[in-house]
Parts: C-alpha cells; structure tokens; sequence
C-alpha cells in the first residue's frame, strides 16, 4: 500500500510539473507575439515617417494636388494604425505575460508545499512501519527466549542429580523470560494498533485532502490558461474598431481623390500668362495687278483688319478672329491704311515655331525649377511672375508683421522698467529695439521694391486685356455675322454696336457696368475666397460681361451689384449671339 501511495505522488509530481511547463511555454509564446507587433508596429511607423513629405523639397509643393494629400491622410491612418499594434502588445504584458509570471511562482511554491506534506506523511507512515516490524521480533525473539528457559527449567527440575539450588535458579530464569516475553506482546500490540490507525488515516484522511489540493491547484491552472488565452483573443478585438476606423479614413483619402481638381492645379500652376499671337499678316503681292475696285477695297479691308492683331505665334492653340469688316468704299483710296508691299523678306514660319518653342520652354522649364533666376522674378511668364511676386510680398508682411509685433512687445517692457525699475534695466531693451528697427527698415524697403514690380506686371497684363476687348467692340462696330461665319451688312444696327463699342471706352474712364455677352452655368460650387471673385452654387445661372482672357477665368455678373471672376472650367457658357459688345471669338 505504501509503494502504491508513492507511486501516485511520483505521478502527480510529473504531471504538475509539465502542467507549470506548458503555462511557462505560453507564456512565452505571448510574449513572442508581442515582440512581433512591436517590431511590426516600428515597421509601420518608420515606413510612414519615410514617405512622409519633407519640409523645403519639392514633395512638400506636390501635396496641393488631392491625390498627394490623399496619399498623407493614408499615411497618418497607417500611422494610427501602427499604434494599435503597439497597444496589442502592451494589452499583452500587462494583462498575459506579466500576470502569467507571477501566477507561475505561486503555483510553484502552491505544487512545493503539497508534495512536501505528502512527502511527510508518507515518511511518519514509513517509521510508523518501522517501529510495528521493531516490536513484532522483539516479541518473536523474548517468545522464543522464554520457551528455550522453560524447556531448561524443565528439564533441571526432572534431573534427580541437579541440586535444588540449580532448579531454583532455572525456575527464576524462566519465569524472568516469560514476563520479558509478555511485555514485548503489549508494546507489539501497542504499536500494531498505532501503525493501523496511522495507516486509516493516512489513506483514508491526508492522502485524500492532499490529493484534492493537488486537483484544485491543476483545475485553477487549467483555467487560468484558459482566461489567458480568451483574453488573448479579446486584446486583438479591442483594437479592431479603431483598426476598423483607421481602415475607413484610408478609404475616405481615396474617395476624396479629384482628377479634374488636381489637373486645374497644373493648369493654374504652369500658366504663363502670354498673349496668344494674332493671324500671320497677309503679304499683298497683287497691287502691281490691275483689279477691279470692289476686289482691291476689299483686299484693303481685310489687310487692315489682320494688322490689327500682332503678336507671338502660338502652336498650342487656335483662335477664330472676327470676320473682316465690309468694303465701306468703292476704291482703295477710301482707306487710311491700306495694304502695301512687303519691303522686306518674313521669317519662315518654321524658325517662328522654333523661336517661340525656344522662349516659353525656357521659361517653364526655369519655373519647374522653383523660379531660380533674378530677383524680379522677370525670367518667368507674366501670370507666374505675378504669383511668385506676390507670394513673395506676402512673406515679407508677414514676417514685417513679426517684427513690428516684437518692437511693440520691447516697447511695452521697456514702460515698464520705467516705471519699476527693480524689475530691470530699462537701457538693456535699447539695443534690441535699434535692431528690430533696423529689420523693419529693410522689410518696409523690400516690400516696396516688390509692390513696384508687382504694379509693373500686373499693367502690363492689364494693358494686354484692355486693347483685345476694345478691338472686339471697334470690329463689331462695323456690322454683323451671320450664325454661319459669313458676313451680313446691317445698318439698321449700326447706331447700336457704335453705342455699344462706345459704352466699352468709356468703361475704363467712368467705370460704366459692362454688358452682358451671354450667360454661363454652374457645373461645380466655387467658394470665391480671393480679392475679385464672385462665390456661386452648382447649377446657378450667372451673366457673362467678360470672356476669358487666356488665364483661366472668366468675369460674371450675379445682379447689378455682385460680379466678379469665376474659373473657366468650373462653368458651361451660353454665348448671345446678338450681344458682342464684349465678345471675343475663341
């Protein structure tokens, strides 16, 4: 029974010994994981920190486009994203790796004390043993003793030759064993009766409790493992609605992607701001040929008209001018300025196009460059020499503004030195304040270099829009056109368009409304937040007083007193055929 009992303990002690094992082997396994989501989470947020945009570089000028911002939103998402893998792994230590551990010495020192009271009342069952085997041959021996003295006992008293002092002896020697004999039976009895109520309960009351607490013990670490293991679970589940919004915010920079945006931000990037070139003049090579009047007036006419408009050839675009005026005279000579041979040979058409291609690639490419080149800004086009100037001027306020901000904050401190003068030294503020004046000095007469030379590029785009809208109305001053392109005499309405083409002069001068030339529809909302634009709703119906000039915008009036410039591309445009007061033909 005793071997049996041992047997039991050896097997539970190998048991609970793996069970500790597995717990310290899980626990090990989390806290792998969480070293993986940290290494993961680092991952993350360096690849977001490398790809995000770097101050004074030309990535920084890229994220005015909405897929570049939508790109940056995507990143500070993954960013986000990133911190809940590192709050996985700190909901892992805290609430697995750290609490396993300690739970594992406790069951360490729990499984100890068990076995160890097993271990002990095993041992007192085992010198309980001992002491019964002792008493039992003492008995068996003093048993044997006192049959062997009364066998001799008997034996002497039966011997006719043995002296009666010898029986005595050996009567006295028996009887002696006999009684030695007898106690050892008692203390034999005695410890029989010990060892059997140790071993009851030993068997039937320690071993039991003892082998309960050794259940309890694996039940609670059973079950911890598993608490462990759902709260593993529940540490991923807490950050998915997070995860989850990270995930959305990602979804929403893709929807907020613009294509016709961010290509109106090219356009409104690398605009040049040039005029487009007028027609190629006509070289009249016929004046030596006899003609017939009207043919040779109408030549004139037409003559006339294409030198009107000069300019630099354009091969992007390709503009439709306003039919030639009617033969107003019957012969040449009713014209000021009629046509005349050319006296000198034009420059092939080819080395225009080279020239012009020649200009304007320099030109772009010295803004692609991010405008190195004179201070003025004069290498670049007209419309982004207007942008970096005012740009320019614009930093210059503000960092004005800076500085008049500190004089005033230094003049205030020095008041009141003046007044408390424990609180410091007046005097030590002067030096400062001679500085600051100094720097405002310097910023005023910057400012005003700059505000000069965004004058002079802003007349002269002025002076390239002012002549082309009076020469529309001086053309159309002189009859109609027909829907068909061809040209009609109207005289009835001739009072009308010089009334108009008058209206359109005076303008300049008395600031007259202009006319409407047709209407235009809202195809997006534009807020209108800049000096001279007018805001209006998608689908607004608005009047068009002034077409667009080349520079992407176009002037409309909403009533008599709201107008203003709207984008080109943001609006469908309904031209009236019957009002060109203002009309240009694109």
């Amino acid at each position: 029974k005793s071997t049996g009992s041992n047997d039991q303990f050896d097997n539970l002690e190998k048991h609970t010994q793996w069970g500790i094992e597995f717990v310290e082997r899980y626990t090990k396994f989390v806290k792998e994981r969480s070293e993986i989501e940290l290494s993961y989470a680092k991952q993350i947020r360096n690849l977001s920190k490398k790809y995000q945009p770097k101050k004074s570089s030309r990535e920084e000028e890229e994220y005015k486009y909405s897929s570049s911002r939508a790109f940056l939103m995507t990143l500070n998402e993954l960013n986000d994203y990133a911190g809940q893998h590192e709050v996985i792994a700190e909901n892992l230590n805290t609430q697995i790796i750290s609490e396993l551990t300690r739970y594992i010495q406790e069951l360490k020192a729990e499984r100890k004390s068990h076995f160890h009271d097993g271990r002990r009342a095993q041992q007192h069952m085992e010198n309980s043993w001992k002491q019964l085997e002792s008493s039992k041959r003492r008995f068996e021996r003093d048993c044997k003793e006192a049959d062997r003295a009364q066998h001799y006992y008997e034996k002497m008293d039966a011997d006719i030759n043995v002296t009666k002092a010898d029986v005595e002896k050996a009567r006295q020697q028996a009887q002696l064993r006999h009684q030695v004999a007898t106690e050892s039976k008692n203390e034999y009895l005695a410890c029989l009766k010990k060892f059997n109520k140790d071993q009851n309960e030993h068997y039937y009351t320690l071993i039991p409790i003892i082998f309960q607490r050794i259940q309890e013990m694996e039940e609670r670490r059973i079950e911890r493992v598993g608490d462990s293991m759902r709260s593993y679970a529940e540490v991923d589940r807490k950050v998915l609605p997070i995860i989850s919004k990270c995930l959305d915010g990602m979804n929403k920079a893709a929807e907020s992607i613009d294509p016709k945006m961010d290509t109106k931000q090219v356009v409104e990037t690398y605009k040049s701001g040039f005029e487009p070139p007028g027609d190629v003049d006509f070289e009249d090579y016929s004046l030596s040929m006899r003609r017939a009047v009207s043919e040779s007036s109408f030549l004139n006419s037409r003559g006339e008209s294409r030198r009107r408009s000069k300019g630099k050839l354009w091969p992007f675009i390709k503009r439709n001018k306003p039919p030639p005026p009617p033969p107003t005279s019957p012969s040449p000579s009713a014209l000021p300025n009629g046509p005349q041979s050319p006296q000198q040979q034009k420059e092939p058409f080819s080395q225009r196009i080279n020239d012009f291609m020649s200009s304007k690639h320099k030109s772009l490419r010295s803004l692609r460059r991010g405008g190195s080149g004179s201070e003025d800004y004069s290498h670049l086009p007209p419309e982004q020499r207007r942008k970096k100037l005012q740009a320019k001027l614009n930093d210059i306020n503000k960092d004005l503004q800076k500085e008049m901000d500190q004089r005033d904050a230094l003049t205030k401190m020095k008041d009141v030195y003046l007044k408390n003068p424990h609180m410091g030294d007046p005097s030590s503020v002067d030096p400062r304040l001679e500085e600051i004046s100094q720097n405002i000095e310097k910023l005023q007469m910057e400012a005003q270099k700059f505000e000069s030379w965004l004058a002079e590029v802003e007349g002269k785009l002025l002076e390239k829009t002012d002549p082309q809208r009076r020469q529309s109305a001086h053309f159309d001053s002189q009859g109609n056109t027909s829907p068909d392109g061809s040209y009609t005499e109207d005289h009835s309405a001739e009072n009308q368009f010089k009334s108009r083409s008058t209206e359109f002069d005076d303008e300049f001068d008395d600031e007259d409304p202009l006319p409407t030339i047709g209407t235009c529809k809202a195809l997006y909302p534009f807020e209108g937040q800049n000096e001279g634009t007018i805001s209006m709703a998608e689908g607004e119906m608005l009047y068009v007083i002034e077409e667009d000039k080349g520079d992407g915008w176009t002037r409309v009036r909403r009533n008599e007193d709201e107008e203003g410039y709207v984008p080109t591309s943001y609006i469908k445009l309904y031209f009236d055929t019957n009002a060109k007061g203002a009309m240009t033909y694109i």
